[in-house]
């Protein structure tokens, strides 16, 4: 059975897996994933692989787990300014965070996102849709009149759950109909619009 990693040197091997398995994704695809492949990558043996893995399909996990901490630690610090400015301008800036996130490092999370939820075995994603909801409702709470609308939860989960597949899908299209920017916009007019939501001052 694998171990959990206690010591330093345990939890720098298992970083070093879940690094080179991510690589291998964004540059090799699913072909690119076998664990002697992720091994070599990792510069340990296959034996070491297996000492905190099952197998691949557990590393993927892994992987996916870490871009979703990633993800979270780079809205979380976000939120308290987003929160007081207009709400179109606020989702054009959380958008653009989980684009650049998702671009960075020649779009290697972006490949590990694109092929997570078809092969491994977890979708770890819960995180990132509560600290989104978490956003969402802590804007409502600044703004009250936006309280307005009875079904509010259910429409925050269809705009947060739709809102990041259309994001994940535009970005792994090789030709998107259009522009990143001109997408971020209409999910941001889509929202705000149905909360009847008007501009605010910054700073209020």
């Amino acid at each position: 059975m694998p171990r959990k990693p206690q010591q330093a040197r345990s939890k720098a091997t298992v970083t070093a897996i879940i690094e080179a398995a991510s690589q291998l994704m964004a540059r090799e695809g699913a072909k690119g994933l076998g664990t002697r492949r992720i091994a070599e990558r990792a510069g340990i043996g296959v034996g070491s692989v297996y000492e905190y893995f099952t197998d691949r399909e557990a590393i993927i996990d892994a992987v996916y787990q870490q871009f979703i901490s990633e993800a979270v630690q780079a809205i979380k610090p976000m939120i308290p300014e987003l929160v007081r400015i207009p709400l179109r301008d606020a989702i054009i800036a959380l958008l653009m965070r989980i684009h650049d996130l998702l671009q960075a490092d020649d779009g290697r999370w972006l490949e590990c996102v694109r092929l997570a939820p078809r092969l491994a075995r977890q979708n770890p994603d819960e995180p990132l849709r509560q600290v989104l909801m978490g956003f969402l409702m802590q804007y409502v709470a600044h703004h009250p009149a936006l309280m307005r609308r009875a079904d509010l939860p259910v429409m925050s989960y269809i705009w947060i759950n739709g809102g990041i597949f259309t994001v994940v899908r535009h970005l792994g299209e090789a030709n998107p109909p259009m522009p990143f920017p001109k997408l971020v916009e209409g999910l941001a007019d889509m929202v705000a619009r149905s909360l009847g939501a008007e501009p605010v001052e910054q700073g209020r």
